[in-house]
């Protein structure tokens, strides 16, 4: 059996998690000396790169001094759990980076919490050493705090300390030692410190998939470690479904990882390797393979309950289907039972309204980064507010909260404490940065509060303040909230928007869209202050008479339109509002275009709340 190392990485975003992992493949081989490496390469999907974030969970390998060391980029945002949680189970030892000025951060905390649970090694890396007032030493202060306060055991707490600048490409055991070029010890204490994988290759073959993937060769492709035994081309093997049933099958290929993304065909998986195997066309993610019908299946893996819902449905605006390649409810379906199949942590159900789905998830941006997705792949679809998933205990309203961190200059703390009261968060906690003006702030929060509070606290920080959040618990429900200031501008007339009626209606509030664009009937076409919607007619002309033309008068400069990003659109509509998706556009829209029917449809509601009550 051939050493092997399995092992994570868990870093907060912009702390050079991605950047380190790419050195180490250089480092490790993985790219020819004279070949032309693009930066991040971990981060391969388009979101991945342009949010900064890491979405989807990917495997490497490197070949080093004997050893076969697979590394998993693990995603750093909370609302990724249900990757997370895979991953996790298919490593021994999680290299915790953290930032040489910055410290852990929330986002660390919740996957090192995760690591700490499954009861691996960590290593930690104190990164970006070189940068500007950088605190190496307070920062190893905070770890280990950090450890203290995830209940670490004490082999987890004498985790080894690796100093290192992933983007010069050196790491040492101590600041103040000479630097040595490389990164040749991180590599040595990885294979000191991370226990190899506990798998025994004379036991019968025995895997559970952790991911999917696909070839237009072989079909389907199920990923995860071996935990017993061996496998090769041509075995008979046994699936175990979630509902139980065994289904046998032969293995077709077995691929071993080599570099990123990379599959390389290999004669045997050998126990506590990851691998990928063919064979099965219907596997999915948690299910068990095994070598016999009569093996027990391995425990699906839990996974931190969704908080949050919303409706998408097909786009049945008057501009439905005319940019989109995807615009049915059998597509939209199919793709979305699609991702629910390959991401564990998602649930897709339809409803009692035809071609309208309900997707539940970990939260918002999950679901932003989806709808992204999809509408880049062709589709167009319609997409509701979130809502929080309500429970009932002993009898009792509840609703999920959320732990939240905020990073903040001092001068804009009042104005978040009082934003964050209003939507009902309680604080428990501040705290002041050494050497600077920032301060870190502690809440309680109900999940609902936080559905919008990111634009508030971009606007109140002028961009400057960082918010992370944890799922806590289900708690009583704490009463209604208004999460949105102000209404909306409602167009009552369908054409093209005008530079003269645009005129006068951006003196009512912010405009979304500019001269040009193409409007219809209940389109939102921007926001006022008021409580109450107010109806306008962007498309109105100024008429020629044959007293005036129409090039009378000075023009005014209209200021640019807001232009929202699916993950703010989402947070800013209303119940009875939707954001449409299509491949070019993201509109705003009522749910109910037409203004009398949906004034009745207000009033019914308003009926039968108050009969309820």
């Amino acid at each position: 059996m051939p050493q092997i190392r399995n092992i994570a990485i868990i870093a907060h975003v912009d702390h050079g998690k991605t950047t380190l992992v790419d050195e180490l493949l250089k480092e490790g081989g993985v790219f020819r000396s004279n070949q032309v490496v693009e930066e991040r390469v971990m981060d391969n999907m388009d979101l991945e790169k342009e949010k900064g974030i890491t979405i989807k969970a990917k495997n490497a390998t490197i070949h080093w001094n004997g050893t076969i060391i697979n590394i998993v980029d693990t995603p750093g945002h909370a609302d990724f759990g249900g990757e997370v949680e895979r991953i996790l189970g298919m490593v021994e030892g999680v290299l915790l980076l953290v930032d040489a000025y910055d410290g852990p951060q929330a986002q660390t905390r919740f996957v090192l919490r995760k690591a700490m649970e499954h009861h691996l090694k960590p290593i930690v890396v104190i990164n970006k050493i070189d940068r500007e007032h950088a605190d190496p030493e307070k920062v190893h202060d905070l770890v280990l705090e950090l450890l203290l306060e995830l209940h670490a055991t004490e082999d987890q707490f004498n985790a080894p300390f690796i100093y290192a600048s992933g983007r010069d490409g050196y790491a040492m055991r101590h600041m103040g030692d000479p630097n040595p070029g490389n990164m040749q010890v991180l590599f040595e204490d990885i294979v000191k410190f991370i226990p190899p994988p506990k798998a025994d290759e004379d036991k019968p073959f025995l895997m559970q998939v952790a991911n999917l993937d696909w070839s237009d060769y072989v079909g389907r492709i199920a990923i995860g470690r071996i935990l017993a035994g061996r496998v090769k081309m041509g075995d008979s093997i046994f699936c175990i479904h979630a509902d139980g049933k065994r289904e046998r099958g032969t293995v077709s290929k077995v691929f071993q990882f080599s570099g990123i993304g990379q599959t390389t065909e290999t004669v045997d998986g050998e126990a506590g390797n990851i691998v990928g195997l063919s064979g099965f066309s219907d596997v999915w993610i948690g299910e068990t393979i095994c070598a016999t019908e009569d093996q027990v299946a391995l425990p699906i893996i839990e996974l931190d309950p969704p908080t949050i819902q919303m409706d998408i449905c097909v786009n049945d605006g008057p501009l439905g289907g005319k940019d989109g390649k995807f615009v049915t409810s059998r597509y939209l379906r199919e793709r979305l039972i699609k991702e629910a199949r390959t991401n564990i942590s998602l649930k897709v159900d339809d409803t009692d309204t035809a071609a309208v789905y309900r997707v539940s998830a970990r939260g918002l941006m999950q679901i932003a980064v989806l709808v992204e997705q999809m509408r880049r792949e062709g589709f167009e679809m319609c997409v509701s507010r979130p809502n929080v998933i309500i429970r009932m205990k002993d009898g009792v309203k509840c609703e999920p909260f959320e732990t939240v961190w905020v990073e903040t200059p001092e001068e804009c703390m009042g104005g978040i404490i009082q934003s964050l009261a209003g939507r009902k968060a309680v604080m428990q906690n501040m705290t002041k940065h050494h050497h600077s003006s920032i301060v870190s702030l502690e809440f309680v929060a109900p999940t609902r509060g936080l559905i919008g509070f990111d634009a508030d606290l971009a606007n109140l920080t002028s961009g400057r303040g960082i918010m992370s959040h944890l799922f806590k618990d289900y708690a009583p429900y704490v009463g209604d909230f208004n999460s949105r200031s102000g209404a909306t501008l409602v167009s009552t007339d369908k054409g093209i928007a005008t530079h003269y009626a645009l005129e006068s209606i951006r003196e009512r509030g912010r405009l979304f869209i500019a001269p040009g664009d193409e409007i219809y009937v209940g389109m939102i076409i921007g926001d006022n202050p008021r409580p109450d919607d107010i109806s306008v007619n962007p498309t109105r002309a100024k008429h020629l008479t044959n007293v005036r033309c129409q090039g009378e008068g000075k023009a005014v400069q209209l200021e640019p339109p807001i232009r929202m990003s699916i993950e703010r659109a989402l947070e800013y509509i209303a119940q009875d509002e939707y954001v449409e998706a299509t491949p070019n556009f993201l509109r705003l829209r009522k749910k109910i275009l037409d203004a009398t029917k949906r004034h009745r449809a207000a009033q019914t509601a308003a009926k039968a709340a108050e009969n309820a009550g």
